[in-house]
């Protein structure tokens, strides 16, 4: 049965550990839920705040409205020869979706291992890494009309999908919370082992003829030697996006820093690595406070026990500003502020 809790701490729902409170706080198991509580007077008299698993979220204030923690759970899938549909709650951990892929031989999402999060939001911020994005696999999703109460599906071109974007973001925010997506997949696996370390990680394995499953374990190794583990150190994993810049722009900046680390996109702009960008301004590392800039990559910033949300974002801001200046070019937060 919902409940709608009052005064509840987000620390524990929030990977950043940032001890806030919200005013009112309910947990969705079902569809069923989402329409009973959206028949009551509080959801309608409050602000509203949707979150999965806590992982692209600052709180820099206590939430004075109403929290919904989406835990619809549930993997069903469909083998049509080549071709696989998997449907998975909105509430699955990331994570476990991926290993349930993997382990059943379902080619497509073996490169986003580790990403932190809940199934629900990975086609709200087109989630990626190591070459491959959400998009790339993304069937459809169902998702919960605030204003009307009807589920209705979404398919990839209704989304609008951009980097780390979607409809979800823009024109549609806050009008909707999804309940399920549904993922293309294949038996035939068409590894993507050319972005980042991983080839060189199967070198080192000795593996010439890498599956999904290497290629799994191998980003699950570098991610893991680069970034914090938010369970023993609150973090939102990368809390900037990489900048995307015309071919002009890009000109300018090669040529005062040759060795930037860039890479081309398909529209022909291209993609700089924020995490270079902030290392060579000397953040790497840099602790300030009770917050800082993770050892092993720069574009982590975390929480070293007791920084508030006001810290960490002035902390990011410090950093933009410093990019800006060094390289002419504006970092963007890829973190939710609340």
């Amino acid at each position: 049965m919902l409940q709608i809790q009052e005064n509840v701490s987000l620390k524990t729902f929030n990977t950043f550990g940032i001890d806030v409170k919200a005013a009112f706080f309910a947990e969705i198991f079902d569809e069923e839920d989402l329409r009973t509580l959206f028949k009551n007077e509080l959801s309608k008299a409050n602000k509203l705040l949707i979150i999965g698993g806590g992982s692209n979220v600052l709180f820099t204030q206590d939430y004075d409205g109403l929290v919904i923690k989406i835990s619809i759970v549930g993997i069903t899938s469909k083998v049509d020869g080549d071709d696989i549909k998997v449907t998975a709650g909105a509430g699955v951990v990331w994570n476990d979706f991926v290993n349930y892929c993997v382990s059943h031989n379902f080619a497509g999402v073996e490169n986003l291992t580790l990403i932190p999060g809940t199934v629900g939001a990975s086609p709200i911020q087109n989630i990626g890494a190591y070459g491959v994005e959400l998009k790339d696999v993304f069937e459809s999703c169902t998702a919960f009309e605030i204003n009307t109460g009807e589920i209705k599906t979404f398919s990839y071109a209704d989304c609008h999908f951009g980097y780390r974007e979607s409809i979800f973001k823009g024109e549609l925010k806050g009008q909707f919370i999804i309940t399920s997506v549904t993922f293309a997949l294949k038996t035939e696996a068409r590894l993507n082992t050319s972005y980042g370390a991983i080839e060189a990680e199967l070198q080192k394995r000795g593996i010439e003829s890498p599956g999904i499953a290497d290629v799994s374990a191998a980003v699950a190794h570098i991610r893991v030697s680069k970034l914090p583990d938010p369970t023993t150190i609150g973090n939102a994993g990368s809390f900037f996006k990489n900048p995307v810049i015309e071919k002009f722009e890009f000109a300018d900046v090669v040529a005062k820093h040759p060795d930037v680390v860039h890479y081309p996109t398909a529209d022909g702009k291209i993609k700089l690595a924020a995490g270079w960008l902030i290392e060579q301004c000397g953040w790497k590392g840099k602790i300030q406070g009770n917050t800082g800039t993770w050892k092993n990559q720069a574009l982590v910033l975390v929480n070293h026990g007791d920084a508030s949300g006001k810290e960490v974002f002035d902390f990011s801001a410090q950093i933009i500003d410093s990019v800006k200046s060094t390289f002419g070019v504006t970092l963007e937060r890829e973190v939710n502020i609340m």
